[in-house]
């Protein structure tokens, strides 16, 4: 039987080239840096274009600029595997800490607040570093958050949860 190879989508495609591109250009990485501030922005508009991202389209652009000055600041060889729920429950040893950052991310009604309310916590993670995030997943949620909301938010809730389900399903083989 022949393996079938999957070829990446928009959001990983562009996740690989800004990972490529930062690796070889720190000027790049440097103007990439300054879209995660909405009022810096605007000096990432010129690379975000260059990558085919439309300007005009909010809920492409919030999210790749997002994104991108991530990916540029964590200085990355390669994109993570980690879905957003469990590289968010890695960085806590409380569950209940955890627990009150996916809610304020579950709350989020709008593209433009769930960027506002996801660019700390990704600071959060790039810093506990325990879980490698999968930018180009993320990147496609987002970017599919304003027709998709409900099922990108129950796909974080199942990322997060299911580590935790998993941990009480042995202890209670355990005893």
């Amino acid at each position: 039987m022949e393996e079938v190879i999957r070829q990446p989508d928009k959001a990983e495609r562009f996740v690989q080239t800004i990972i490529r591109h930062c690796a070889t250009n720190t000027g790049f990485a440097a103007r990439l840096r300054r879209a995660d501030n909405p009022d810096t922005e605007y000096h990432s508009w010129e690379l975000l274009v260059k990558l085919g991202i439309n300007l005009d389209k909010d809920w492409e652009r919030l999210p790749c600029a997002l994104i991108a000055a991530a990916v540029a600041r964590a200085q990355l060889s390669s994109d993570g595997s980690a879905g957003l729920g469990r590289a968010l429950r890695s960085c806590f040893s409380e569950d209940e800490q955890g627990s009150l950052r996916l809610r304020r991310l579950l709350a989020c009604e709008r593209l433009d607040e769930l960027c506002r309310v996801l660019r700390p916590m990704l600071r959060l993670i790039e810093s506990k570093h325990t879980q490698p995030l999968c930018y180009g997943r993320l990147l496609g949620e987002l970017m599919s958050f304003a027709y998709r909301a409900q099922r990108v938010k129950l796909g974080w809730a199942q990322d997060f949860y299911l580590q935790k389900q998993e941990g009480l399903a042995c202890e209670e083989q355990e005893g």
